[in-house]
């Protein structure tokens, strides 16, 4: 007898669940792709917003990073309003509303006056419009995949889900790809100068294909004979509150390591080790591809394996090899080729937890507080372990100096996150979505 999940009617039409999961994914793109350009251009925002007489350009960036780790801590705040709404009204409204809200403040971010036009109230608009941002991506990650999970046809829900984690790595990449393209194509001066606002003004056109996909957009229709699982599903606020901790210490890891390598690296790279802008850009655009080519696989792999093993895999990797990718990245004697085969490797790990991350997270909640629940946990981590790694960072390795600061980071939120993964059961992916 086949599993329950396979007796649901999941007759969804592959063309209604095809343009679901593109509406679902086109979003987190438009969002990723502003993270991914302000963490690229960090050292140039630093200098146009937050530099004055008297700063030094480590202070600058410590302050850039400040306003950039704000934005996370807005995302449980839009987490919970935004996913409210969702389970409430439905996934279609929600998602179209936060779409147009990232669109209209990252747009405003590329036509913002800079310190030197207005003086001090230029790096608290910035501060205000990444505010919004985080209030916007804190509803658009649980509406998002609450869709593609629930549109997911039978046995594909963590490759339907990693679509999302998917569409984050080339948001990154685009956004780090447009940056570098800009520092290669630009003077150093016109890029400082008015070429930053360029990725900004893009957003416009991205977030406008995003709006086209989602108005077009049905609900998605509750599973068929989908049982509640009573053992791993919240049923009351105490136990939502205990399955969205368990939900962060799963993913801490994850978020963790995906913006020590993939938003950091160009900064640390410039301020630690003296590269250059263009050489911190294009090591981050390969770390972005290295996300980016394993985050599907993972997906798929997951649903025919588990969960637990792809994203163990992954948590344990960063673990062993943090340090030992980063002493090779330091090393004057190490080639390109290699140093590029560490940043590649070390954006590949954080995919293995990327991948199923998504599905797994959908799948620990009912879909009467899916929305709410997992884009709670996803933003909560977020805004500890993600929003503050470069403020974190960057601190520690002034005070300190020691230029190591990353990989340990990295590799202690991963095993923190090994603890929390072994909790997973083993054939949850095989069983309904309640």
């Amino acid at each position: 007898m086949r599993p329950l999940e396979l007796r649901s009617a999941d007759v969804r039409p592959p063309s209604t669940s095809r343009r679901a999961l593109l509406a679902g994914s086109v979003g987190n793109l438009v969002e990723w792709y502003e993270f991914g350009v302000y963490g690229s251009l960090a050292t140039v925002i630093a200098a146009n917003f937050f530099r004055y007489e008297g700063s030094s350009g480590a202070e600058a960036l410590v302050a850039a990073y400040a306003s950039f780790a704000l934005a996370f801590f807005f995302r449980p705040v839009g987490a919970v309003v935004f996913g409210r709404l969702g389970d409430r009204l439905g996934r279609r409204p929600t998602l179209i509303v936060v779409v147009g809200l990232m669109t209209l403040a990252t747009a405003m971010i590329g036509l913002l006056p800079t310190r030197a036009a207005i003086g001090a109230a230029a790096p608290w608009l910035l501060t205000v419009l990444r505010a919004l941002q985080g209030l916007s991506a804190g509803g658009e990650f649980g509406g998002a995949v609450s869709l593609m999970t629930e549109y997911a046809p039978v046995g594909r829900r963590g490759l339907y889900g990693a679509w999302q984690s998917f569409t984050v790595a080339l948001g990154l990449l685009t956004g780090a790809g447009t940056a570098a393209a800009l520092a290669s194509a630009l003077p150093a001066e016109a890029l400082n100068s008015w070429g930053w606002r360029i990725p900004f003004l893009l957003a416009l056109p991205l977030g406008a294909v995003a709006l086209w996909l989602r108005t077009a957009l049905d609900e998605p229709p509750p599973s068929a004979g989908a049982a509640a699982r009573a053992d791993i599903v919240p049923a009351g606020p105490r136990e939502l509150a205990r399955a969205v901790v368990l939900g962060i210490g799963r993913i801490m890891g994850w978020s963790a390591a995906g913006y020590t390598f993939l938003v950091v690296l160009p900064s640390y790279l410039q301020a630690a080790l003296g590269a250059s802008l263009r050489e911190a850009l294009f090591a981050t655009a390969l770390a972005n591809a290295g996300f980016a080519t394993s985050i599907l696989p993972a997906g798929a792999l997951s649903d025919r394996i588990g969960r637990r093993p792809v994203m163990l895999s992954g948590a344990l990797g960063v673990v062993v090899l943090a340090l030992p990718l980063l002493h090779l990245l330091q090393s004057p004697s190490s080639s390109p080729w290699s140093r590029g085969g560490a940043v590649l490797l070390a954006g590949a790990l954080v995919g293995l937890m990327a991948g199923p991350g998504p599905a797994m997270l959908a799948e620990m909640f009912p879909r009467r507080v899916r929305c709410t629940g997992l884009g709670l946990a996803y933003a909560l981590a977020n805004a500890v372990f993600s929003g503050c790694a470069g403020l974190v960072i960057t601190a520690l390795i002034a005070r300190t100096g020691d230029t190591a600061v990353p990989a340990y980071y990295a590799a202690g939120t991963c095993a923190l996150s090994c603890c929390a993964l072994l909790s997973l059961r083993g054939r949850g992916h095989r069983e309904p979505l309640g």
